[in-house]
């Protein structure tokens, strides 16, 4: 048994645990016939919050006692005053008999009501925006469907805008986001998998896969990895993503984040699992490889062969984001005579008056530039988008100016950090520029000879990398050629007749499965 396996045993029984004891102690506050106590008990589990809405009605022809409770701000309360409060008022004014079936049956106008006899359920119903509906003298209580309150509109995605294509993108609520799902694949085998996670918060999480097309043990592996995780409370599907990884120190994420809909449900029709987490807009895809992180949605918006040329140059600026600040360092500093003549007494005449060395210069230059781009981030979005363009700018004028970078270094920096802009993952993007460190190090230690085992050492890692089980480098370690048609290049829509060989889906066959 491995360290990895081992631990998540122990976690996994560690969790089951303390879901026993949650259980063994929410048994001890029973539902009872009284109308004040059932309140009074259900008060104290919640910690009687100023928000909870406590209304207590009169009715039937025998004035028997009944209360709804929900919580101000998670509900819609247009919903309770006009299809519980004022349904519940009209129509049991002379009725006599069983009130609470009368309710359940004939009377509420809620396409979801279940009832409820434990009081943990109740209370977590509560919290999550429905209603609850005691009557004296029952101990049984009516969960009312009445989740609402404020929300994000449903917007274009901001981290992944297409020229054409859905404008649609995820949003906080997670019952919009499987709405989102369901509304592009209307297929009766898509599956919702829903998992509490979060000890104290008890958020929603929902495994989302097409049966009949997703490869059972994905599924089963996806589950059990989610059900070890022990944690009081997610703040966004990032926690979920690093809890059930495979390698907690590669630098390369090992599921893919999207805010956009259509990918999702494009990637579950080739046979992989969404995970949507309630409170986040951003959905996680697994398993992934390496030639994932460098695919985009626009891909299948365009013509054959204007996708593949995009993906190439892509591809081409992926390499330059990694490798062109090295390079420089390695060129200028150890083999100066690996460049024409004229390039070289060019670089050399820019140098000219600079006090560092190049590997000084670059690093200088990258981190500068790494600066910049963070502020842009946390300043405001009116002035972020002006800082790093204007920052930049200035910056690097005022360098050259003071002789301390050469003008050479500037256009280097500036080459870079326009090909990271085009990864089309934030996740990837930032590997690239982690991984970019490393590089310019090595360079500045060993030349080229640095550059290359670090690239070595990198691609030792990746084939050793897994993504849920699958190997990281597939297709090209292990080997499947099928799955080339859609990796560099992209070949027409009318050949992709099949889904990703490595996924292993039950259904391989495939048609019209992406956008063209």
């Amino acid at each position: 048994m491995t360290r990895s396996s081992l631990i998540r045993r122990l976690k996994l029984k560690k969790q089951q645990q303390m879901k026993q004891s949650s259980k063994t102690s929410s048994k001890q506050i029973e539902i009872t016939k009284n109308l004040d106590e059932n309140i009074k008990n259900l008060k104290e589990v919640l910690g009687d919050p100023g928000d909870l809405i406590v209304r207590e009605l009169i009715i039937g022809g025998i004035e028997s006692r009944a209360a709804i409770i929900y919580i101000s701000g998670l509900t819609d309360e247009n919903l309770i005053n006009n299809n519980i409060l004022k349904a519940i008022q009209l129509n049991l004014k002379e009725f006599e008999g069983e009130i609470l079936e009368k309710i359940h049956k004939e009377v509420i106008a809620v396409t979801d009501v279940t009832k409820a006899e434990a009081m943990d359920e109740i209370s977590f119903a509560i919290l999550n925006g429905n209603t609850a509906l005691y009557v004296d003298g029952s101990e049984t209580v009516l969960l009312l469907g009445t989740i609402g309150g404020e929300s994000r509109p449903i917007e274009a995605p901001a981290s992944e805008t297409l020229i054409r294509g859905p404008r649609d993108g995820f949003v906080e609520s997670i019952e919009t986001n499987m709405a989102l799902v369901r509304r592009d694949i209307k297929d009766p085998n898509l599956r919702f998998k829903a998992h509490a996670v979060g000890k104290r918060s008890k958020q929603k999480l929902v495994v989302c896969y097409l049966e009949g097309i997703t490869n059972p043990e994905i599924v089963k592996e996806v589950n059990r990895r989610l059900e070890t995780i022990d944690i009081d409370y997610l703040s966004d599907s990032s926690y979920v993503e690093q809890w059930i990884e495979d390698s907690f120190l590669s630098p390369f994420p090992q599921l893919l984040n999207t805010e956009r809909p259509d990918k999702v449900s494009s990637d579950l029709m080739q046979g992989k699992v969404a995970i949507l987490v309630d409170g986040t807009p951003f959905a996680l895809l697994a398993p992934i490889t390496i030639g994932d992180s460098l695919h985009s949605m626009e891909d299948y918006t365009q013509r054959w062969l204007t996708a593949s040329l995009l993906r190439l140059l892509r591809y081409l600026s992926a390499f330059f984001a990694l490798f062109l600040p090295a390079l420089y360092i390695a060129l200028v500093s150890y083999h100066p005579g690996m460049l024409p003549s004229t390039l070289a007494y060019s670089i050399a005449a820019t140098r000219e008056g600079v006090p560092f060395p190049g590997a000084v210069e670059a690093i200088l230059m990258a981190i500068t530039f790494e600066i910049l781009h963070e502020a842009g981030i946390r300043l405001p979005k009116a002035i972020g988008q002006t800082i790093g363009i204007v920052g930049g700018l200035v910056i690097g004028e005022a360098a050259v100016s003071a002789g301390i970078v050469s003008p050479i270094m500037v256009i280097v920096t500036a080459l870079t950090a326009i090909a990271s802009f085009s990864v089309p993952s934030y996740s990837v993007a930032i590997t690239f520029r982690t991984l970019r460190f490393a590089f310019m190090v090595a360079a500045a230690l060993l030349g080229l000879y640095g550059i290359i085992l670090v690239y070595i050492m990198v691609n030792i890692h990746i084939v050793n990398l897994k993504s849920i089980g699958v190997p990281y480098s597939t297709p090209f370690s292990p080997t499947f050629t099928k799955d080339w048609k859609d990796l560099i290049l992209r070949s027409p829509i009318t050949s992709l007749t099949e889904r990703t060989t490595y996924l292993k889906p039950k259904d391989h066959r495939s048609k019209d499965i992406k956008p063209e």
